[in-house]
């Protein structure tokens, strides 16, 4: 449970809230990449997060979606240019081994950077390797 919005004996309106539940079996972090490397990208391949509180920390995870449909688009696109201003939303999913020892650190709404592979067989840089607490 994230929020209690309600207590036992309150009066609640109809389709009023109680409370709201995180499911921490999904925890994932949504970056917008463009078209170009968007489109190079695998479901499933591997990604990298870092929140901006913990910088030191480097936390796996997986390319779990990419966007069929440009979420960022300008009034008219009709030339080659404009194309690639398109940008794509991606989610990054926590690794759920991870989830499994870490749980109770997860917050919600944290800002951070999240970083994937346009091709697979790169290595991870030094600074990208995983470093959990």
């Amino acid at each position: 449970m994230q929020y209690q919005l309600a207590r036992n004996g309150e009066v609640v309106g109809a389709g009023g809230k109680v409370l709201t539940i995180l499911d921490l079996q999904d925890v994932y972090m949504t970056i917008f990449l463009p078209a170009a490397t968007a489109g190079r990208l695998e479901v499933g391949g591997e990604a990298r997060i870092i929140l901006d509180p913990v910088p030191q920390y480097v936390i796996p995870a997986s390319v779990s979606f990419v966007a069929a449909d440009a979420q960022f688009t300008p009034k008219t696109v009709e030339t080659q240019e404009e194309r690639e201003k398109l940008m794509f939303r991606v989610k990054l999913q926590l690794d759920a081994e991870v989830l499994k020892d870490y749980s109770r650190r997860v917050k919600t709404g944290i800002r951070g950077l999240g970083v994937v592979r346009t091709v697979a067989a790169t290595a991870w840089p030094e600074d990208l390797q995983v470093k959990l607490p």
